[in-house]
């Protein structure tokens, strides 16, 4: 049994504590429910039992009321570490990231992940006046009128859920994986390296060419035309941007992010 050691890192819901030796704790915030600790816990469980690059569940415990998730710890800098500071270019970042989603998305959605429309529905009571009714009512629409099935997405895939281990790259956070085609990942990569980061950093050409080399390799990697794999992603744009204003990422941009939500999606 660990004990509850340094914070070495945060994010929205949840901080990183040193557990034990070679362990870490995904320790959830104050506020944030029990159910999407555990139900992350089981999304990374299946991840990794279907022989993804996930890291390896060894425990769920409970400190200061707080559901944790005991981890096998993966030392390395993040994708985006390197990125940024240039030790790793926009052309092999993208090739990773491609890499990666691809491997995602040719593995079987193990039981109990989501579609993509339980996914939304699950999480739209959630949301609270963070998605204006009618871009809700519009999303669901949307989703309704794709193609349902798919394969695994992992849902947040992006150069800091990526840690470049010894062992190679490791996929991070899986609290968001869900059935759904594989446009809809390469969408959310979109939104966030095209649309988001260029607005927050000092070089935004950079991201744009993450995202860029992300789609040109994962098109050569699965033998689809550039123009067949952009009209794959399109559809899914929308859709993404709506699962960016439901985890409440962004929130300085949050009316930017529902104009241009709007100027995509004609909810009926």
């Amino acid at each position: 049994m660990g004990s509850l050691g340094e914070k070495i890192g945060e994010g929205a819901t949840a901080d990183i504590h040193v557990w034990a030796p070679g362990q870490v704790l995904k320790l959830s915030k104050l506020g944030v429910r029990w159910r999407s600790g555990r139900h992350e816990a089981q999304m990374t469980r299946a991840a990794y039992a279907a022989g993804l690059p996930a890291p390896e569940v060894l425990d769920e415990v409970t400190v200061e009321g707080r559901f944790g998730m005991v981890l096998r710890r993966l030392d390395g800098p993040t994708l985006l570490q390197l990125s940024r500071t240039g030790a790793m270019t926009p052309r092999r970042t993208g090739a990773i990231l491609a890499t990666l989603c691809l491997s995602v998305h040719k593995t079987s959605a193990p039981p109990g992940v989501l579609s993509l429309r339980d996914w939304v529905d699950t999480a739209l009571p959630l949301a609270g006046d963070r998605l204006p009714k009618h871009i809700a009512t519009g999303v669901l629409t949307l989703i309704d009128r794709l193609p349902a099935g798919g394969g695994l997405c992992h849902g947040d895939l992006h150069p800091g859920n990526v840690i470049m281990t010894a062992e190679g790259p490791r996929l991070i956070d899986w609290a968001a994986a869900m059935r759904a085609p594989g446009g809809l990942d390469l969408g959310w990569g979109h939104v966030l390296l095209s649309e988001f980061a260029p607005e927050i950093v000092a070089d935004p050409e950079r991201p744009r060419a993450v995202n860029a080399a992300a789609q040109s390799a994962y098109a050569r990697l699965t033998g689809i035309s550039p123009t067949a794999l952009t009209a794959a992603i399109e559809p899914y744009l929308p859709i993404a941007r709506v699962l960016v204003l439901l985890a409440g990422a962004f929130p300085a941009q949050r009316e930017r992010l529902i104009q241009r939500i709007e100027t995509t999606l004609r909810p009926e």
